[in-house]
């Protein structure tokens, strides 16, 4: 059985993450923030689903303002889960959004430096050192306003949005990863800020769950027990993105590690607490399956005997139970039977298709096209959705190839590096099309964008 990370708990509006309370579940709102009607529907829709955070995007000072409305909507209307505001770029966002949010995210890898170029920048230590200030200057008054405002704060650091500082000293590697993090993590403790969650994302679940492992291992060498946030972002859609979620996310809860959880999905945001929620349920059961399966290990390959009430359930159970034994090469082969007289046998052969699926998203195998598709947020400025389905139908014999479809720039550009072709909303109806982290193509119409793709495709593989 697992035993889990106890962390020092943070408060966020009326629940507390970390510590002894349960794992929170939580999602992330589509709808343009501006947008107080959107917004308020779809956070109830979140929140009855069983949401227990409800997160939008507020890219400047007139969407974190609007949350002072959406916040009095749901609250004179009965519902009183904490809001947090997503911040990017703008740290003096973060200071108005602090005001009327129960928690604010920010992102270490663009709350000071500038969004990411793949520049090679030289610093000498004193100039590092100057750098760091900056970020203390600007870091400061607004954890002193967020104390004032009793407001919680995450360090969102994303594998896609690393700064090109970052990027320049420590590489595209985990330990530049826990470095963006504990940068601003150790201000927080000189301030003696305790009301903080980490989160540490990544579309690539081997790069996620190691990284995490390695901040866990960082802060308790520097004394810090901060609760911690999973996901596996742009994680895509369908039973892929569900598979590669519980992949990621399922290893790590095995390894007794996790206060708070969003499974990204690109579909409706309320389509995903019922995912977490399984998640979170079959944390026990999934632990105990992993030492079973580790036991049982032979000629490199992990057999997997287990039976669930629906297709989903047994998905998500199987991917967790596997997750952390196929990121650390354990194994690279799997074979996964159903118990004796299970309900499910009819779906005996689609076994073998659910295997491939798990090996591919712990990066073991690929017999199938990836897809890195992002949730959507207030950012995104096209129909994802419909995207998403038009560019898989046009490409879902083309095994191996990794294909991003990003809403905006926060993580697009970043993204991209792992990925071999990358779809980016660039403004309203504008597409930017990337080969790898090289953008090739500039704000294209969107209803031209799906097509130009295919032709870059098509192209280079000619």
């Amino acid at each position: 059985m697992s035993i889990r990370r106890i962390s020092t708990e943070a408060r966020v509006g009326n629940i507390g993450i970390g510590g002894h309370n349960p794992i929170r579940i939580q999602s992330m709102g589509t709808v343009d923030t501006n947008n107080t009607e959107g917004c308020v529907a779809q956070a109830k829709r979140i929140i009855d689903a069983g949401g227990e955070l409800v997160r939008f995007t507020t890219q400047g000072i007139r969407e974190a303002e609007n949350m002072k409305n959406i916040s009095a909507r749901l609250k004179a209307d009965g519902y009183d889960a904490p809001l947090v505001a997503d911040v990017h770029f703008t740290a003096h966002t973060a200071d108005v959004a602090a005001l009327y949010c129960e928690k604010v995210r920010i992102n270490p890898g663009n709350y000071v430096d500038p969004g990411r170029t793949f520049k090679h920048l030289e610093y000498t230590d004193e100039e590092y050192a100057a750098e760091l200030k900056k970020i203390e200057t600007k870091l400061v008054p607004f954890l002193n306003i967020c104390k004032e405002h009793h407001t919680a704060v995450r360090i969102g650091v994303n594998h896609g949005s690393l700064s090109d500082r970052i990027m320049s000293r420590y590489g595209d590697t985990p330990a530049g990863i826990v470095e963006s993090c504990m940068e601003f993590l150790r201000i927080f403790k000189r301030e003696n800020f305790n009301d903080v969650v980490i989160s540490i994302k990544a579309s690539n679940t081997v790069v996620m769950v190691t990284t995490v492992r390695l901040l866990v291992e960082t802060m308790d060498k520097e004394d810090m027990h901060y609760p911690l946030h999973l996901g596996v972002t742009e994680a895509g859609e369908g039973e892929d993105g569900r598979i590669k979620s519980a992949v990621g996310i399922g290893a790590l809860l095995t390894e007794g590690i996790g206060d708070t959880i969003r499974v990204s999905l690109s579909e409706e945001p309320e389509c995903e607490i019922p995912v977490a929620r399984k998640l979170v349920d079959m944390i026990e059961e999934c632990t105990a399956l992993r030492a079973e399966a580790e036991a049982g290990i032979k000629d490199d390959t992990i057999t997997l005997t287990l039976d669930a009430p629906d297709m989903e359930t047994l998905q998500l159970k199987a991917a967790m139970a596997v997750g952390a034994l196929l990121i650390d090469k354990k194994a690279h082969q799997l074979v996964i039977r159903l118990d004796s007289g299970s309900k499910l046998s009819v779906f005996n052969s689609q076994l073998s298709t659910l295997s491939d699926a798990i090996l591919q998203a712990a990066r073991i195998k690929f017999t199938k096209t990836e897809y890195i598709s992002c949730p959507g947020c207030g950012r995104t400025l096209y129909n994802l959705q419909e995207t998403i389905a038009k560019i898989k139908a046009a490409t879902k014999d083309l095994v191996g190839l990794k294909i991003g479809i990003m809403g905006c720039i926060v993580n697009g550009p970043g993204e991209m590096a792992d990925a071999d072709y990358g779809y980016v909303g660039a403004g309203r109806g504008k597409i930017s099309l990337y080969k790898a982290k090289e953008c090739v193509e500039k704000n294209i119409p969107e209803e031209e964008a799906v097509e130009k793709l295919l032709e870059l495709i098509r192209k280079d593989r000619s």
